[in-house]
């Protein structure tokens, strides 16, 4: 450790990773989360860390501290939730409450009775048996949904589905962690009524955060926003999602809700997309690290001493909670294919078995020898998630060819094809009027804080944020959109903002407003289809004017000024 600045050999030797290790993986097609985890599996402790002692130059490039890594790495967990939240909002929940509620609940109650039997029937005692069903009963939030994220399938059927399952699994945490604390406690009088007595403070606790947010963050948003500093306002939304999430864990809630429940609370506002853009490099490097922590878990010498028996462990849970998974999806009459490719996903463990069962052993509730054992059978099953989500997504799709089942798609995250305004000053409102006047969807973007309020007030699909940055465009689906207008008044701006999404987005026709014919020229030449000139527009309609004033009819007068139009701009075109 550096005496000036802590850790900071850690962080390089992570920095050195990240931008050597996933380059790699990404052009052989793996997923990065792969690559993490096996890099964790190099330099962990139980990695090239068993020789650190002989060999000197070592202990330069291995992480020795897995502890205090695995706090750290908490912190991806808790942006990758936030975000998540980010692309809902209470109504798409409420939506959901079949998935969360019935399907989630179902699926941790069966599961953990189910484990718990097989637990006890090995010779644990009544509690043990029953910490290792509740925990073994959870999945990896941070690795199905950031494999979902990856590619793209998080608004797909199965998508959503696995993603009600974990919503769940989340909040099944907190009464978990109650019974580990009661049985260590060996609290005397009703279990029952405690636990509804712990239930119903969180309850309290998530009402009393979403009064809260509602009064708060939209007005420190826009304060903070009016500012004109992206440094300011993405140090706010951290403060922001730090403090929901300590408020949570004060609660005994994890941290990881608490930065969900922030997401929605943000996801209702006009500045959702220009804060997905800010907190994605952060998520991204945190999520990192996160998938290194777990690789660092995983003790090779220990599973080849027990590799029979591991494996063994390792097929029965998945097969176990697969094949309970794909039972109950049934039930909740989720088609084969989405039944399937979710039971897949979600066989593995995760990290909230962790948490539990550290909390567990430092009650004494739990064998030691046993509760490592648990944990390096979650550790490999985890390991095997990257494997599982390529082979539930190849069997979803042979299914879904083979069967007559037509699946329920339900509301998709984004199912039109917007056009996308940068801008909403005087021409892009023009547009957005034009537009819904025609009953054609757009999303604008406009930096602008009380414009943006004042104009969502009135009903317009406006959102805040910088329309120069490329990475906030992904936000707002650009991917998909019919087409891209630029009416920023930043003619150093534009033609970068352009140029960029000509090289990203080939397909997506880009029209924008320019100074004069100079810079329509060139912003044609950048990738533009099209540029008008504002001094090009106010002749125009200055010649509509005269013409009508001199007895020209009106349909007349702009027949000849919109034929004046098309050809002035199909010269800046040849040109």
């Amino acid at each position: 450790m550096h005496p000036e600045i802590p850790y900071l050999r850690e962080i390089i030797v992570f920095l050195v990773a990240a931008g050597l290790v996933v380059p790699l993986v990404r052009r052989f097609g793996v997923s990065p989360v792969l690559g993490f985890l096996f890099v964790g599996l190099v330099i962990g402790p139980f990695g090239v860390g068993r020789l650190a002692d002989d060999t000197s130059f070592l202990q330069y490039i291995v992480f020795s501290d897995l502890e205090g890594v695995r706090a750290f790495a908490e912190l991806g967990v808790v942006f990758l939730l936030f975000t998540i939240g980010l692309e809902l909002s209470v109504a798409q929940l409420w939506g959901m409450r079949r998935l969360v509620f019935g399907f989630g609940g179902a699926q941790v109650v069966v599961s953990a009775i189910a484990i718990g039997a097989i637990a006890y029937w090995f010779g644990n005692d009544l509690v043990s048996a029953t910490t290792f069903g509740l925990c073994l009963a959870l999945s990896s939030t941070a690795l199905v949904m950031q494999l979902l994220t990856e590619s793209r399938r998080l608004s797909t059927p199965a998508g959503r589905s696995s993603f009600g399952v974990l919503l769940l699994q989340d909040l099944a945490v907190v009464p978990i962690l109650f019974f580990v604390g009661v049985a260590g406690a060996k609290v005397e009088g009703s279990m029952a009524l405690a636990a509804s007595w712990a239930i119903g403070q969180a309850v309290l606790v998530i009402a009393a955060i979403f009064l809260a947010g509602r009064i708060i963050v939209r007005p420190f948003l826009r304060f903070v926003g009016s500012t004109g500093s992206r440094e300011v306002f993405m140090a706010a939304v951290v403060l922001l999602v730090l403090g929901t999430s300590a408020v949570t864990a004060q609660a005994g809630l994890s941290m990881a809700l608490g930065a969900f429940l922030a997401g929605l609370l943000f996801a209702g506002t006009e500045y959702r997309h220009q804060i997905a853009a800010d907190i994605e490099p952060f998520k991204g490097l945190l999520l990192g690290l996160f998938f290194i922590s777990v690789g660092m878990s995983l003790d090779v010498v220990a599973l080849w001493a027990d590799i029979g028996l591991v494996l063994m462990s390792v097929l029965g849970l998945m097969v176990l909670k697969g094949t309970i998974l794909y039972a109950l999806a049934r039930a909740f009459r989720l088609p084969k294919d989405v039944s399937a490719e979710t039971a897949v996903l979600m066989c593995q463990g995760g990290e909230f078995a962790f948490v539990v069962i550290t909390a567990a052993l430092s009650l004494a509730l739990l064998e030691p020898a046993t509760a490592q054992f648990v944990l390096l059978v979650v550790v490999v099953t985890m390991f095997l998630t990257p494997f599982l989500a390529i082979a539930a997504r190849q069997l979803g799709e042979t299914i879904r060819k083979r069967s007559a089942d037509t699946p329920d798609t339900g509301e998709s995250l984004d199912d039109e094809n917007p056009v996308v305004i940068g801008g909403f000053g005087r021409v892009g409102k023009m547009l957005a009027q034009l537009l819904d006047a025609q009953r054609i969807p757009y999303i604008a973007i406009d930096s602008d804080p009380a414009l943006v309020e004042r104009e969502r007030n009135q009903g317009a699909n406006v959102y805040y944020g910088d329309a120069s940055q490329p990475e906030l465009l992904v936000h707002l689906g650009i991917e998909n959109a019919a087409a891209f207008a630029t009416t920023m008044d930043q003619p150093g701006a534009v033609a970068p903002l352009i140029k960029a999404v000509k090289e990203t987005w080939p397909h997506v026709p880009i029209m924008s407003r320019a100074r004069d014919a100079e810079h329509a020229r060139h912003l044609i030449d950048t990738g533009a289809i099209s540029a008008v000139p504002e001094t090009v527009e106010a002749s125009l309609e200055l010649c509509e004017l005269v013409l009508n004033s001199i007895g020209i009819p009106d349909d007349a007068a702009r027949s000849i000024v919109d034929e004046q139009r098309s050809a002035i701009i199909a010269g800046y075109e040849a040109k």
